[in-house]
């Protein structure tokens, strides 16, 4: 009877076998023993050749496609096995360069059609819309503001849904439904027909941020998420120069319809197609994706070994409830989303209006929008680089500093008269968003505690949808094509913004000299590693000090706290949803 080997001792890996000099016989095979197996290290095609056999990750089945897969047990064991190997550097960069060619264009063009979706209704503007639907008074701001309120009421919904459902593929839906209301609103008929849509389209948008925030966080490290984000912020830039040019090419169309209702149906359709291209095109999360092989999939997660140096708690503190309310940080943080989106809400909407009332007429009046995206992108990149080689403590004066051209800006067009001058101060109001992105990391940065930092990121979040709610309001229909009071509101918010920065400022550094002194002397003694295992608030833990560092410096520094930086918190800030604060609404 022959013996066989029995299925525990067979290698599931391709390996090498060294056996005796002379070829195997039958009498050999009667004794396998198995001494005479020599396992080789594995090899890339070793890792390779799994993907059939045990690979169910890159084969979802149809319920796999459809809701939110989590890794194979076998998969999470290999991502183990390979942390204990030193990476290959040059491999990690190849991979990373992949990644780049494969997501950031993808995002980039994402927030583009995401940033000329929202701009839309300003085009529309300048091609009839108002005449042809008879908007009059505050009809037209209605529809500005009613967006957000769609946005801010499904923002908690959406945040609860993409758990349930892989993130790409949702996300590819919500920019279809974002083409597709698009293309609705070519054919309303009156004010309440836009309303509705409105409305609606809001709701749809409300998943883009914290989407693309969590995309970024499932590819790159924690010290290269910063700039990552950047960049696809960096594309609503882009998305104003290509709105500006679509919007010519539309003008230039002599149809049956009204240039406003083109506008709606060509952008839409654009969206509609991106959203099928995305949905089948850009992966759902590493571990399901086939544009990789099985080990650089692998060596995908287990370069982020280092992210989760600190333990995130998710539980609620009572304390910590009261100390937000009582802690002024909460309060100036929700000025500060405040009046950063007061302008944001106004411009973004009377923009092409503004620019019209310059002298341009409506073709023209498209085209200068080009050089004012143009401007947006350069001080994002500016902000981000600049950023990073600057001298530590330099934040928040680089926030300040880019907040600067937008006040001369916004005081060249109400207070001169010169077409040129009115038109350049315009064009600069645009380099304010680079204080958005420096200051994306505010909150994360400086409050301490899982339950404050929640409630001071959603205190962000209100100001935010506030601000773009209120923004419209201030252009007054009866001052156009003027609009100075609106103008003077947005000069009067940035100069807020700004002094607000600086009080922030100062409460920062305020504390940590306070806290440093004690320590030198003496009157202050803790264990920081002790301490930083404590879901303690900012000001309750000895050890926490205010970051006043460069963000993508901070970040890349490991050995802080990773709830110090949770990269989640970013995303209230790029667009203000509420993915943080969705663990702790569960527990209420």
């Amino acid at each position: 009877m022959h013996h066989h080997l029995a299925p525990e001792d067979i290698v599931p890996m391709p390996s090498s076998i060294h056996n005796a000099s002379r070829p195997p016989s039958f009498k050999d095979a009667e004794k396998p023993t198995i001494e005479e197996v020599e396992v080789a290290e594995p090899t890339t095609r070793d890792w390779n050749d799994r993907d059939t056999a045990l690979d169910v990750d890159a084969h979802p089945g149809f319920w796999g496609k459809v809701f939110k897969q989590n890794p194979s047990k076998q998969f999470m064991d290999d991502v183990v096995e390979m942390n204990k190997t030193e990476l290959n550097a040059k491999d990690v960069k190849r991979i990373e360069r992949r990644i780049d060619l494969l997501i950031m264009p993808c995002l980039a063009i994402c927030y583009a059609f995401y940033y000329i979706d929202k701009t839309t209704l300003s085009y529309a503007a300048i091609f009839g819309i108002k005449e042809d639907l008879k908007l009059n008074g505050e009809e037209y701001s209605w529809l500005s503001s009613l967006f957000y309120f769609g946005w801010l009421a499904w923002a908690l919904p959406t945040n609860l849904l993409m758990q349930k459902f892989p993130i790409n593929k949702y996300l590819a839906f919500n920019i279809f439904l974002w083409g597709v209301f698009l293309m609705a609103q070519a054919a309303s008929r009156n004010f309440l027909d836009m309303a509705v849509l409105r409305t609606i389209s809001g709701a749809a948008e409300a998943t883009a941020d914290p989407a693309f925030v969590m995309i970024t966080g499932m590819w790159y490290t924690r010290a290269q998420q910063p700039r990552r984000i950047g960049y696809w912020y960096s594309a609503n830039g882009i998305g104003i120069a290509i709105g500006g040019l679509l919007g010519y090419g539309i003008g230039q169309i002599n149809g049956g319809q009204h240039s406003w209702k083109y506008e709606f149906i060509i952008i839409g359709a654009l969206c509609t197609l991106w959203a099928i291209i995305m949905f089948f095109f850009v992966p759902d999360s590493p571990h399901l994706t086939k544009w990789f092989t099985r080990e650089e999939r692998l060596t995908i997660l287990s370069r982020k070994r280092h992210d989760h140096a600190g333990k995130e708690r998710r539980q609620w503190d009572a304390s910590q409830v009261l100390e937000a309310f009582i802690d002024p940080k909460t309060y100036l943080f929700f000025l500060f989303g405040l009046t950063a989106n007061i302008p944001n809400g106004g411009t973004s909407n009377f923009g092409t209006l503004i620019v019209k009332g310059f002298g341009f007429n409506t073709l023209n009046t498209t085209l200068m929008q080009i050089p004012y995206g143009v401007i947006i992108v350069l001080f994002i990149l500016f902000a981000i680089f600049g950023n990073e080689r600057l001298p530590e403590g330099s934040r928040t004066w680089m926030m300040v500093f880019t907040n600067v051209p937008t006040v001369i800006g916004f005081a060249l067009i109400a207070f001169t008269k010169n077409k040129g001058l009115r038109l350049f101060g315009y064009w600069i109001t645009g380099a304010s968003n680079a204080t958005f992105v420096v200051g994306l990391s505010l909150v994360s940065g400086n409050v301490g505690g899982t339950t404050k930092k929640a409630l001071a990121s959603a205190a962000v979040f209100l100001g935010v949808a506030a601000g773009n709610i209120i923004g419209p309001f201030l252009f007054f229909d009866s001052e156009a094509p003027e609009y100075r009071s609106g103008i003077i509101a947005c000069l009067t918010s940035r100069g807020v913004e700004i002094i607000i920065i600086l009080i922030l400022r100062f409460i920062f550094w305020r504390a940590n000299r306070r806290r440093d002194r004690a320590v030198a002397e003496g009157k202050l003694k803790y264990d920081k590693e002790a301490l930083d295992k404590e879901d303690l608030s900012d000001w309750k833990n000895p050890s926490f000090r205010y970051v006043l560092v460069s963000l993508c410096r901070k970040l890349a520094d490991t050995t802080r706290d990773a709830d110090a930086v949770d990269l989640v918190n970013l995303s209230l800030y790029l667009g203000c949803n509420i993915t943080y604060c969705v663990p702790y609404a569960t527990m209420l």
